[in-house]
């Protein structure tokens, strides 16, 4: 896709920052050398003396010269002359770094990026940006602003790659600095320099989590749209850069992990008006927003559009379906859509079965649970905390206090599961209904190390098994800590 709106290649006008040196021997002395010269002769050393001696020959040939050391116009020049072997440019760059044979600047390391990025060395290129942003802290204006200066500036004269620009505003977002990358894109957009795709996706992503959803929406709607205030049913037309499904994937996601099932709607119906087709990806986020919503019809609707659409399910969808079903009460239907997914040779994955654990506990049917959570760990999965404390909750309402305990001590150890406080004052609870006053204080004890101080409702408990017992006396003087306890924290 091209980046630049009516350029050519080089977009910037032609100037001569670099001029060009003259021929030069490399026999002559280097205490004579300066100047261009000094250039003629250290491009000399560098294409055609061997690699054992040359960095020391360039080394010697350096601090013998006029200031013994290259200045940050010569150093480009030099670099200039290395662009079609970058990687000798990069190993000269960090030679003369390394022991100080060059007076560098803002104009030297943008030519070393023009040289890389020209070569396609996107890696090297976005290391020396961030390099140059921590190297120049100082710049008059931000410094990733006076790097954009420079490479401009350069472009023309190093034949540089449009994505240099792109590598740029990357550099800053992967240092968070988001005005500064709006900045530039700014910047690069009066010039009618237009940044990649994938690097406005990636700005707009940023946005969306540092600042919300709706930021990030209308960021990417000045990209991509800055002339429409509405989109028609016919479409926006924007002859510049264009989303792809990945641009909206990011406003699907955010608006459904904020719960904005309507938001996630307009996003969908928008695929069509920008002329974008929806991946897999994306059916599945609007299908998990309805599915979270217990909107089971719709969420099947989608379903069946993935099918007409010729995209087979993935374990994603089937997880999607299945754990609707269970939120809605209808684990009958989400059994079928397991029999399908087994059937059909899709793998199921750990939530496959947390979401129809959970689904059969809500239906008290918990000897299917612990059938499936059996099955879970043949499987080596190993269940959310989360789902461990359904299960408990679920054998404490069936009056299975130790069945309830003996799970947990084997969840706790297999799974490093924590156990929430309800479910301590639940299984305290059934301790002292049964009179087993000695384990329910052990457990007790573990509660307050997990950091759950006794409350009013621990201490009830623990009163009326004493009183049950006919332990008055140690009911009474509970009684009195625990109103001295809460008088304190009042």
């Amino acid at each position: 896709m091209a980046i630049f709106r009516s350029i050519s290649r080089n977009p910037f006008p032609s100037f001569h920052y670099f001029p060009k040196p003259t021929s030069f021997s490399s026999s002559s002395s280097p205490s004579a050398l300066s100047g261009d010269d000094l250039v003629s002769a250290a491009v000399s050393t560098l294409k055609h003396h061997r690699s054992k001696s040359r960095w020391s020959h360039l080394r010697s040939l350096v601090t013998a010269s006029k200031g013994n050391r290259l200045t940050s116009s010569q150093f480009s020049e030099i670099a200039l002359q290395l662009r079609n072997n970058p990687h000798l440019a990069l190993r000269f760059f960090h030679f003369t770094l390394h022991h100080s044979l060059s007076s560098h600047s803002l104009f030297s390391y943008a030519t070393v990026i023009h040289i890389l990025s020209r070569s396609r060395l996107k890696y090297h290129a976005l290391t020396l940006i961030k390099s140059a942003m921590c190297a120049f802290p100082e710049a008059s204006r931000s410094t990733p602003v006076a790097i954009l200066e420079v490479l401009i500036k350069t472009y023309r004269a190093c034949d540089s790659a449009p994505f240099v620009f792109d590598l740029l505003v990357k550099a800053c977002l992967e240092s968070k600095k988001i005005d500064v990358a709006i900045e530039i894109y700014e910047m690069l957009k009066s010039k009618n320099v237009l940044l990649r795709t994938s690097t406005c996706n990636s700005l707009i992503e940023l946005v969306s989590k540092s600042r919300g959803c709706f930021a990030g929406y209308d960021l990417y709607r000045e990209i991509f749209y800055p002339d429409v205030d509405n989109v028609g049913a016919n479409g926006p037309s924007n002859k510049g850069v264009s989303p792809n499904a990945n641009t909206l994937n990011v406003f699907m996601v955010g608006f459904y992990r904020e719960g904005l099932v309507d938001k996630v709607e307009v996003v969908w119906e928008e695929f069509a008006w920008v002329g974008c087709v929806p991946n897999m990806y994306c059916y599945n986020v609007l299908m998990s927003a309805y599915s979270d919503d217990k909107r089971m019809e719709d969420a099947m609707r989608i379903w069946e559009q993935m099918e007409n659409k010729g995209l087979n399910h993935d374990a994603v969808a089937y997880n999607t379906v299945i754990g609707g079903f269970c939120r809605v009460g209808e684990v009958g239907r989400a059994e079928e859509f397991y029999r399908e997914m087994v059937m059909k040779g899709v793998e199921s994955t750990c939530i496959t079965f947390e979401h129809l654990i959970i689904g059969y506990c809500r239906n008290r049917d918990i000897d299917s649970a612990m059938m499936l959570y059996k099955d879970m760990c043949r499987k080596k999965f190993s269940p959310e905390s989360s789902t461990v404390n359904v299960i408990i909750r679920s054998l404490c309402d069936k009056n299975g206090i130790s069945a309830a305990l003996e799970f947990w001590r084997v969840a706790e150890k297999r799974h490093d599961a924590v156990l929430e406080l309800e479910n301590y004052e639940n299984l305290i609870r059934g301790l002292c209904w049964e009179g087993k006053m000695e384990e329910a204080l052990e457990l007790q004890a573990e509660m307050v190390v997990k950091g759950f101080e006794p409350n009013s409702e621990i201490y009830g408990v623990f009163i009326d098994g004493y009183m049950k017992l006919g332990n008055e006396t140690t009911a009474n003087k509970l009684r009195e800590e625990m109103l001295i306890k809460l008088a304190s924290s009042e």
